[in-house]
């Protein structure tokens, strides 16, 4: 019976969460109180760099921790929740320090929600699954070059009652998030007069499918301190689910145009290159995942990311094949297992660059 009851939760726990705010999902209900949350990912990466000239082995692994997180989640008699996480894990920053941190105001109940703080931003569906609900140990590198991760502000959001729409019930019709935060992340003040406006909506037709739509758009103070103007950056995206029996199915495409300058990676926890100049960039996934009745759930993703549009050719194409294996031990743990086949479009010789991950991820009980 047990088995049964955790293969319903590999099957259909996780994608349902897909839309929260923070790390995990939110408390609910007067009189929960307060609680302790968290989780942690110890980490074991091999890459593989081929051999020096000499014939030396080129090839790195290490053991690290992906995340650490722990805080604390609950609800005040009335109406009103709130929601504290600290990254505790060694990260760019060199020191632990404020994920999420919101208060929300839930009166009006699943229809909007009010929240005021630090919290994801609400763009693509990817970015917005929770770091311990991911199929893959890692995000897509378009979503990871393109997304802000979070910031700072206000969000409204929520979602239509269950309907049933020509007789095919349906979870929720339509789910939406609005947000209006500073454009400079969780360390640091704004630093000018703009804002940035993001939102996402997800619609639902029928139970097996979502469709979806993200936005972004913002100035910033320019990163050039000679520039006379702020930088502006736009994103817009578009993904799909589909859930047919033990088979879920998810697609998602980011387009993104920089203009003043624009940052390089970053991701969750780690510090972004800044790079002047205007660029257009665009990138999409596909994965398809199988939840099986032995709690294990076999994945493979493949990924696309063109870092300059503009470019005379798309030699500076990254593609990744992500072969997965996950496995549940129970309710709160978890071990991951992928693969990184990773491909360049130069017609010459591909780099030597694919790498192993091995995670381990245990929930807070």
């Amino acid at each position: 019976m047990k088995k049964v009851a955790l293969f319903f939760i590999v099957l259909f726990g996780i994608s349902f969460r897909i839309y929260a705010q923070g790390c995990l999902e939110p408390m609910g209900g007067s009189n929960d109180g307060a609680k302790i949350i968290g989780y942690i990912q110890p980490q074991f990466d091999y890459h593989f760099y081929g051999k020096s000239a000499s014939g030396n082995s080129l090839n790195q692994s290490t053991f690290k921790f992906n995340r650490a997180r722990i805080g604390v989640a609950g609800s005040i008699p009335y109406d009103v929740e709130y929601y504290v996480l600290l990254e505790a894990s060694p990260n760019a920053y060199g020191h632990p320090y404020l994920l999420d941190a919101f208060v929300s105001y839930t009166r009006l109940g699943p229809y909007a929600k009010f929240s005021l703080g630090s919290f994801k931003s609400p763009i693509s569906l990817e970015l917005n699954t929770p770091c311990n609900a991911l199929y893959t140990i890692n995000r897509s590198l378009v979503v990871d070059e393109l997304t802000p991760n979070r910031d700072l502000g206000f969000m409204v959001l929520g979602s239509t009652d269950t309907m049933n729409i020509f007789g095919l019930e349906t979870v929720n019709l339509f789910k939406y998030s609005l947000a209006v935060t500073n454009g400079t992340g969780v360390i640091g003040l704004d630093n000018n007069n703009g804002k940035t406006y993001s939102g996402r909506i997800v619609f639902t037709p029928w139970k097996h499918l979502s469709l979806g739509a993200s936005f972004l758009t913002g100035k910033y103070k320019a990163a050039d301190p000679s520039a006379t103007q702020d930088d502006e950056k736009t994103r817009y995206g578009f993904d799909a689910e589909l859930r047919l029996g033990n088979l879920l199915v998810q697609g998602e495409y980011l387009h993104g145009d920089d203009k003043g300058s624009y940052t390089v990676g970053g991701g969750c926890g780690s510090t972004p290159e800044i790079r002047s100049g205007s660029v257009l960039r665009d990138g999409y996934f596909v994965q398809a995942i199988y939840s099986t009745p032995w709690n294990l759930q076999p994945v493979i993703k493949y990924e696309t990311y063109d870092p300059n549009k503009d470019a005379a050719s798309n030699t500076d194409r990254q593609n990744i094949i992500t072969f997965g294996l996950n496995y549940f031990l129970n309710d709160w743990t978890r071990i991951q297992l992928n693969y990184l086949y990773k491909a360049e479009e130069t017609a010459a010789v591909e780099k030597p660059n694919d790498c192993i991950l091995v995670q381990v991820q245990v929930k807070l009980k």
